[in-house]
């Protein structure tokens, strides 16, 4: 076996119980709520400040004008993607895909150098249900409050509380459906229709689902979802090596726990660091006790570390009895930071970045396609000439009208029926039929390679190959 695996520990499931404060009891059943207590610290305040970066900037985008349109507008009905200046089409997908793997590969060089740090300060599903837990805090109280409350009997009193709660829950869930929602249709349009009852089914539908979804995921299952449901919990470990820093607690210093007087000699008294407070369990937003090792639960979002840190900063200890650190670190040995998965996931990001940028260079702001009729290959009209007859399809990809011009190569002395310039209005698709005639004496064989050009004012160019049909 590598030795940069990580040892798998035995850890029993467990859950923190306020009245004996000790761990027992399943903490993999949903049925057990998790009170999560406030945590204030540095890593508390990049993980809120990272977190309404990203909520805020999500929030606007789609309320960003462009022209006279959205900036970013996924319109899937249309088969139009708008980014500012530029639309997409299925046939530049290949974009989508690489904007895919990109992620991929920077969420697994991410991963392996600075473990799940994507779970505990950027993914939606965590800043989403902090937020919630901020309205629950205010509205019902601190975490124990809230567990003696749910305890007892419901009062009038909790009851409207309780009620404001989900009623800020349910705002905010419909604020990220609009949201959400805004991306692929219209945000302007959509709000607009939906309170005055004239939105269509679906995008009422979908404003709807993804309300219930943010309510259910943010309010009730939360750790749930980290734990159960998230397939990143599971497979993150293949990413994981003894370099890889991670929230971990040192046994060495913490060891043996137990109470004492903050003037008390703890070292006299065989004691380690660790006065057994449990806070760490307790702002653990997913339940588990950092104490008993690595464990695929722990999303990295540094709670237990502020809360350690400001218990040994009032005992006057050295902080950093829980910190962001290594298994390496842990056993004493040095942390290799620079080291061939870390690299190699790192180039296949810089690799997968220079493709997405190189492909969208290449993005043209026009697209070309042609039809040949296939009832009637070729016929000889009126003038003696034969004649092939086609139906180009002109898809303008820009945001401005733009008026192209036509024409043929491979021909000689063709002519062209039909309109050779023509104006197509932005992100129109233009069909339109013509034809080609040629003096049978000016063909060489009976199948000629020609090429219908496409230009624009900006000396833009594309060309596309096609077929002329003299005769079977």
């Amino acid at each position: 076996m590598s030795q940069d695996k990580i040892d798998i520990k035995d850890v029993t499931p467990k859950t923190y119980n306020p009245k004996t404060h000790k761990n027992n009891g399943d903490r993999f059943n949903p049925s057990n709520r998790i009170y999560v207590r406030e945590s204030k610290g540095t890593f508390q305040k990049l993980r809120r400040y990272g977190g309404w970066f990203l909520l805020v900037l999500f929030a606007m985008v789609p309320w960003i004008p462009y022209g006279d349109r959205q900036a970013i507008l996924l319109d899937v009905g249309q088969q139009q993607f708008n980014f500012f200046g530029t639309t997409l089409y299925p046939q530049d997908l290949t974009l989508l895909a690489l904007l895919f793997v990109i992620s991929a590969f920077g969420l697994f060089f991410l991963t392996t150098f600075l473990g799940r740090v994507w779970c505990g300060y950027l993914c939606p599903q965590t800043v989403w249900t902090f937020m919630y837990i901020w309205f629950e805090e205010k509205l019902e109280g601190s975490a124990n409050k809230r567990r003696k409350q749910d305890s007892g009997k419901l009062t009038a009193n909790l009851a409207m509380r309780k009620g404001l709660k989900h009623l800020a829950w349910w705002a905010i869930a419909l604020a990220t459906g609009f949201t959400f929602a805004g991306y692929f249709v219209p945000i302007r349009e959509l709000v607009v229709d939906f309170f005055t009852f004239n939105a269509e089914f679906w995008p009422v539908f979908w404003v709807l689902f993804f309300a219930a979804c943010t309510y259910g995921n943010a309010g009730w299952m939360r750790s749930i979802m980290c734990i159960h449901m998230c397939p990143y919990a599971r497979f993150q470990s293949a990413m994981f090596d003894k370099d890889t820093f991670i929230v971990g607690y040192d046994t060495k210093r913490g060891e043996k726990r137990g109470p004492r007087s903050r003037k008390a000699d703890h070292k006299a008294l065989g004691l380690g660091d660790c006065i057994d407070c449990d806070l760490c369990v307790q702002v653990c937003p997913t339940g588990i006790d950092i104490r008993d090792g690595l464990q695929y639960e722990c999303i990295n979002c540094g709670a237990c570390i502020d809360a350690c840190d400001h218990t040994m900063e009032r005992m006057g200890y050295e902080k950093g009895l829980i910190s962001y650190t290594t298994e390496h670190r842990l056993s004493g040995k040095h942390t290799k930071i620079m080291r061939p998965k870390l690299l190699g996931y790192g180039a296949a990001l810089l690799v997968m970045i220079a493709l997405f940028f190189a492909q969208i260079a290449a993005v043209d702001p026009a697209g070309l396609s042609v039809l040949r009729d296939r009832n009637q290959l070729f016929r000889t009209n009126s003038s003696g000439e034969v004649e092939n007859t086609y139906t180009l399809k002109i898809i303008n990809k820009t945001q401005q009208t733009q008026t192209y011009n036509l024409d043929v190569e491979g021909l000689s002395d063709v002519s062209w029926y039909g309109k050779q310039t023509v104006q197509v209005a932005p992100g129109e698709v233009l069909n339109l039929p013509m034809s080609l005639g040629v003096d049978p004496d000016n063909l060489s064989s009976s199948v000629s390679t020609i090429q219908f050009i496409l230009s624009d004012s900006e000396d833009f160019t594309i060309a596309v190959e096609s077929r002329f049909i003299k005769k079977l």
